[in-house]
């Protein structure tokens, strides 16, 4: 049984999947073919090992998962014909800006500025920290809900599914075919959607007991301690899944219910695509090991994995 973590994320037309020391993205082209992009990759943890304690180990995985799937997202976008060419370096470096200031502006400016229409009622700044909070769960449930109606990002999370249920195969120990995927469910406990439910959740919680200064200072105090954030709610995420706890298990189950909006049921050319993704990033030495059912009703191609990252 497959006990070590393995992350991935959904692309376009595709599966990016992350093991230790490799990234791997594939892609179903135009023709029908799987293109299989492979890079080496180190965490910055590797080098300060500090960063691998609890509550700086979820802001570290945040940021690298966001890096690697801007270049995964553009490397799909190329083999899918989408684009003529990748982004360069330069060109990620301003997606990224872009995307921080947007989500800046949506999920922080806009909830704290319109908090304040609850004066009216009360001027209690603990009150209007959680009409603050729950404004913010409101539009981030809004987004997902509003961006799953469009028709190219419901084929996304198709792939999101697939990504889920390979990833659910491995860890039951089972060798990797389309059959033996398609049988797990879709909703997995360590999602990164469910991550970011679990982000405005603790922040509601966190950010409660901070007064209410002014606006700038309101909208500044959020992004300072939004690592904080990230950092108990990553740890959440992780625990429950290892754990058999139903208090964590409880914790999580509001991510898992919103996976129903962000992964569909994927077919079964989806789910090719998913296991050439995992198994391309693999590494070579654990192939040569083999891994108990994989090796045995396999031969080397199904391996065990070692790695700990969001699945999806």
């Amino acid at each position: 049984m497959g006990t070590l973590r393995v992350g991935g994320q959904a692309v376009i037309e595709g599966v990016m999947m992350r093991a230790p020391g490799k990234v791997a993205t594939a892609v179903r082209e135009p023709g029908g073919t799987i293109a299989v992009e492979v890079k080496d990759v180190t965490s910055i943890s590797d080098r300060y090992p500090i960063l691998k304690k609890p509550l700086l180990r979820g802001t570290v995985t945040l940021i690298e998962s966001l890096l690697l799937g801007i270049r995964s997202l553009s490397y799909s976008a190329k083999m899918a014909g989408e684009e003529d060419e990748q982004l360069s370096d330069r060109e990620m470096a301003f997606t990224i800006i872009f995307a921080l200031v947007l989500a800046s502006i949506l999920f922080i400016a806009i909830p704290t500025g319109a908090a304040k229409l609850f004066h009216s009622v009360t001027e209690d700044p603990f009150f209007l920290n959680l009409m603050e909070g729950f404004l913010r769960l409101l539009i981030f449930l809004a987004y997902i809900w509003g961006i799953s109606r469009m028709k190219d990002i419901r084929r996304v999370f198709q792939y999101h599914g697939a990504e889920h249920k390979t990833i659910f195969c491995y860890e039951a120990g089972l060798p990797l075919t389309v059959e033996n995927v398609q049988q797990f469910p879709r909703l997995h406990p360590r999602c990164g959607t469910a991550f970011l439910l679990i982000v405005m959740l603790v922040s509601i919680f966190v950010y409660a007991f901070l007064g209410w200064p002014d606006l700038w200072l309101r909208i500044a105090s959020r992004i300072v301690l939004l690592p904080v954030v990230a950092g108990i709610s990553y740890e959440i995420i992780r625990l429950a899944g290892c754990s058999k706890n139903p208090v964590l298990h409880a914790a999580i189950l509001p991510g898992l219910w919103l996976q129903y909006l962000t992964t569909r049921p994927p077919e079964d050319d989806m789910v090719e695509v998913a296991i050439e993704s995992l198994k391309a990033a693999l590494p070579e030495e654990e192939i040569l090991e083999g891994s108990g059912n994989y090796l045995t009703q396999q031969g080397t191609e199904d391996i065990s994995l070692r790695g700990e990252s969001f699945a999806g």
